[in-house]
């Protein structure tokens, strides 16, 4: 699990996505339009510069969805919310970190929810 949360980019969880939380990155989204199974996390300094995240966005986890093959997925690891690449193996699915390496296999106790939605922090 180390090396997992080594090469994983940590999310930081900001709340339920009903609840329309103050976030620049969300001022134009209709929380109305997420059920309630739905939270928001941001992603953190962990993105790497030019890649398809960055400082500041905001990500929509449904929790009540189940991952499949290639879904971004929010897990718990060692305490902390970390965003990885779901890739199914037979019938049991590994993460592997959205930067690249080894991966984790899970348990349904740390699985948080699959992403929904991006929306991109423009810098104002």
């Amino acid at each position: 699990m180390e090396q997992a949360q080594g090469n994983s980019m940590r999310v930081n969880y900001l709340g339920p996505a009903v609840v329309g939380v103050e976030h620049p990155a969300v001022a134009e989204m209709d929380s109305r339009k997420f059920p309630p199974s739905c939270f928001l996390v941001e992603i953190s300094e962990d993105a790497r510069p030019g890649g398809p995240w960055m400082e500041g966005d905001v990500l929509v986890v449904d929790e009540a969805r189940s991952f499949g093959h290639a879904d971004l997925v929010v897990a718990e690891v060692e305490g902390e919310y970390r965003l990885f690449k779901a890739h199914r193996v037979g019938s049991r699915c590994r993460l592997l970190p959205t930067a690249g390496g080894q991966g984790c296999f899970i348990t349904a106790k740390q699985y948080r929810g699959v992403v929904v939605r991006q929306a991109r922090c423009w810098a104002v």
